[in-house]
């Protein structure tokens, strides 16, 4: 680890270098010679943060190099849970301009990435495909394992099932359930089970193929916490919705017990 360098200046002198139109965000920044804590700012042109802090009767900025951070430490931001309540309920429409606002203001400052996933998933609960994709690109584009590995990942790929771009979507599957990643791997094989049924339609030997290939594999081979508690709950719900309309009314009921009895926080369990 090298020595991370800081530039500490009085806070007029630095106004016109770290001017910008985001607020300061309150929360932390570890690195190798230890916290900083204050009102946090990106500064996009010079590739650091600053730290806005009292010293004495002067407010001075700490300048953190980006390549010096070992961990960002940013509060929740306010109304964050609300927000992600209505996407979980499939009410998303209303959180669109919440998960925007946090997208912008949080650049770069940890809660970026969660609030363009959810903005993602806002959008496709709206039926609106598109944007969700226009959300989805440029992040991909920046960092193209976001394509496949991470939290964005499902939501761009419902996206591009959605506008029919199965290539693409095909490509990126293949890499997560490559990946060694569990998230990436369980949800790839969810989104396997929604292709396998978007491409062949609604027949009995489509349901069982969605199952075996897809969410019965999620539901039997992902029972290790955390990530059981992340992809196993929508698994569930959708091998019970197949084998409902395989008229195996049994094991559907079976697959909505185990959800409800292992699973009953997930918004999948009441749904």
């Amino acid at each position: 680890m090298k020595k991370t360098t800081l530039m500490v200046v009085m806070l007029v002198a630095a106004m016109g270098a770290w001017a910008a139109p985001a607020p300061a965000i309150t929360g932390a920044i570890r690195t190798a010679n230890g916290v900083q804590k204050g009102a946090i700012k990106w500064s996009n042109k010079n590739k650091a943060y600053s730290i806005a802090q009292k010293k004495g009767g002067t407010v001075l900025d700490v300048v953190i190099k980006a390549d010096d951070v070992e961990e960002l430490m940013i509060d929740k931001p306010q109304g964050w849970d609300n927000a992600v309540g209505q996407v979980q309920r499939g009410a998303g429409a209303g959180a669109i301009k919440y998960f925007e606002r946090i997208a912008k203001e949080y650049a770069h400052l940890q809660w970026d990435l969660g609030a363009s996933r959810y903005l993602a998933e806002a959008y496709l609960s709206a039926n609106n495909a598109e944007k969700a994709l226009e959300v989805c690109k440029p992040i991909v584009e920046a960092d193209p394992k976001a394509a496949w590995k991470g939290e964005l990942a499902p939501s761009y790929w419902k996206s591009l099932l959605l506008l029919n771009k199965k290539s693409t979507l095909e490509a990126a599957l293949a890499k997560a359930a490559n990946s060694g990643d569990r998230f990436a791997s369980g949800s790839a094989l969810i989104m396997r089970g929604d292709l396998i049924l978007a491409n062949g339609g609604e027949s009995a030997e489509n349901f069982k193929l969605a199952l075996t290939d897809g969410y019965l594999r999620v539901v039997l081979l992902y029972t290790d916490k955390p990530v059981c508690d992340e992809v196993r709950p929508e698994a569930l719900y959708k091998a019970a919705k197949c084998f409902e309309k395989m008229g195996q009314a049994a094991r559907a009921d079976m697959m909505r017990s185990t959800l409800k009895k292992e699973h009953g926080t997930s918004p999948w369990a009441t749904k």
